[in-house]
């Protein structure tokens, strides 16, 4: 292989893990769930929980760090007794809200196309 083209491949490999890694933080079951919560203002922890159908507290807790470490959530904690915290979307989580909303949409305009589609897969001999 020639110097130029490992140089070339070491690149991609630099610049595509990064956007992998992102994609697959912001396209989790539990992330798109939280963001879509916290798009609606500030929002507590108990009310992620709640509002979250089947997370455990340790799912929820681990997902809110590595979306805050991601810069798509602010978490404020104000110096209360007890302490309460709130997470908000950043400026660029706001971003990707709206385009997670029109994923959202399309997936409720064709579930129903999608399910009779897997019936039919599912049905085909051989299967």
């Amino acid at each position: 292989m020639s110097q130029r083209h490992t140089q070339v491949s070491e690149q991609v490999i630099n610049e595509g893990c990064p956007v992998t890694e992102v994609l697959d933080h912001v396209a989790g079951k539990w992330s798109i769930g939280i963001l879509v919560a916290a798009a609606l203002g500030p929002v507590r922890f108990t009310e992620l929980e709640r509002g979250i159908e089947g997370i455990s507290r340790r799912m929820l807790t681990l997902n809110l760090r590595k979306l805050e470490r991601d810069g798509l959530l602010i978490r404020t904690v104000y110096p209360t007794v007890p302490p309460k915290v709130e997470y908000s979307l950043t400026p660029m989580a706001q971003e990707l809200h709206a385009h997670l909303t029109g994923l959202v949409d399309w997936a409720q305009r064709h579930r129903t196309a999608i399910a009779a589609a897997r019936a039919v897969y599912d049905a085909a001999p051989g299967r």
